[in-house]
């Protein structure tokens, strides 16, 4: 189990993200308008700075929704691989079945 902090902290920066992606896609098409001018997109550089780090979506890291494990998870479920298998061999997860050849 991951420190609830960690989690929290995880949290905070999807929420951020979410909230400020509308203000940083435009501050950053200002920034890569070649036809702007270059003070206007400096100026624009500058705005994109001001906006906190963890609003940019990169910093949000995929955790377990269980455990909170950062490593080791599948995007489709959002659960790691122990907690996935076994869901998967106490048939809880649809569509799921184990391999046997």
């Amino acid at each position: 189990m991951s420190k609830i902090s960690s989690v929290e902290r995880n949290n905070k920066r999807a929420k951020l993200a979410k909230q400020l992606a509308g203000k940083r896609a435009r501050l950053k098409a200002q920034v890569m308008d070649r036809e702007a001018s270059p003070e206007e997109r400096f100026e624009a550089a500058l705005k994109l700075a001001e906006v906190p780090r963890n609003s940019a979506k990169n910093r949000v890291r995929l955790l377990c929704e269980l455990t909170g494990r950062p490593r080791g998870n599948y995007r489709k479920f959002k659960i790691c691989r122990n907690k996935l298998r076994e869901l998967g061999n106490l048939g809880q997860i649809p569509g799921l079945v184990k391999s046997s050849w």
